[in-house]
């Protein structure tokens, strides 16, 4: 698929061990994985703003719809927090646990919205943040990448992180620990990782501000 000349994205070819000896090829290196992960990062991201189409930009968003986020994961996962293709994984994370816990996500939004005044008017999510609210946020966020100020997107995102942050921290004290141990620790230990999620994030805000996030 072309826009006005430019090259969309489209779902990369899988070579097995077979194809890839039958193109003299072999598996690549370890840096060539670092290179693969940052210059799809920096496409992806290029010609999305660069074609400034919505049909292409609601594609991009809907990248893990298509691809399905093991192969987004390949592609990114092990990639730095701050850096394009770390910052781009963390984004769609969000948006695939969204859309797959909507209901969830938006219970641990509304219970961390009283703590987070401020990140909750960054994030923008429309009022009452039910199901559906936290699903049109996360779109947003990532729309914003390719339609809009990805910096701006990036602290949307991190304020989101740091409302559901709070969100499991406040579930996770309203469980008895010594009745439910397991579900109030899961949710402390993944509240804090969602908070990391929100610094990494702002971090690359900055970067990306500062012409330095690649």
């Amino acid at each position: 698929m072309t826009d006005h000349g430019r090259q969309v994205p489209r779902r990369p070819v899988h070579f097995g061990p077979d194809e890839l000896e039958a193109h003299g090829g072999t598996l690549p290196g370890p840096a060539e994985v670092t290179e693969i992960a940052h210059q799809t990062a920096a496409v992806l991201v290029g010609t999305g703003r660069a074609v400034a189409d919505p049909e292409v930009t609601a594609r991009l968003v809907a990248l893990v719809d298509e691809l399905g986020l093991s192969t987004v994961a390949d592609l990114w996962a092990s990639r730095p927090a701050r850096s394009l293709p770390g910052a781009l994984w963390r984004l769609y994370a969000l948006r695939e646990w969204v859309r797959r816990q909507p209901v969830e996500a938006s219970r641990q939004y509304a219970a961390g919205i009283r703590f987070t005044d401020v990140a909750h008017a960054v994030a923008g999510v429309a009022e009452p943040p039910g199901p559906d609210e936290v699903r049109a946020l996360a779109d947003e966020i990532l729309t914003g990448v390719f339609a809009g100020d990805l910096a701006v997107a990036l602290e949307r995102a991190a304020a989101f992180a740091a409302v559901i942050a709070a969100g499991r921290a406040d579930l996770a004290h309203d469980r008895d620990a010594a009745a439910d141990p397991a579900t109030a620790g899961a949710l402390t230990s993944s509240g804090a990782a969602m908070q990391r999620t929100g610094e990494d994030l702002v971090a690359s805000a900055h970067l990306w501000r500062a012409g330095e996030l690649d």
